[in-house]
């Protein structure tokens, strides 16, 4: 089993920046990749940053050249540093490992842009 926290979510104005964490514990190997996802209301959950394990990266449209996914092995982590954000940022983000043993999602964290 693996466990997911995701923290760092907050209210900040247009233009504002923001680090998300993923924190994973639990038997944790084989993974395939680490996937930022987030969901605005009334919308389908949407990936927004993967992160393989050989290190490659790989981003939606809407936020390349303003959102840089992270990792810290050593503190089994994942990070989302977002930058010049939106009102159409807003939503609740996810973080997701994929393993070749299963699936796993966090509870998530709530980001909120004010114009």
């Amino acid at each position: 089993q693996v466990q997911l926290a995701e923290s760092g979510g907050g209210l900040v104005q247009a233009g504002g920046s923001l680090r998300l964490s993923c924190a994973a514990s639990g038997s944790i190997f084989a993974i395939n990749a680490v996937d930022w996802y987030r969901q605005a209301p009334g919308k389908q959950r949407e990936l927004v940053a993967r992160i393989i394990d050989g290190g490659s990266t790989n981003y939606a449209d809407s936020v390349k050249g303003r959102f840089t996914i992270s990792r810290d092995n050593a503190k089994n982590a994942v990070y989302l540093q977002m930058t010049s954000l939106k009102p159409e940022d807003t939503g609740v983000y996810y973080c997701n490992l994929a393993s070749a043993y299963g699936s796993w999602w966090g509870q998530g964290t709530q980001v909120t842009v004010s114009s």
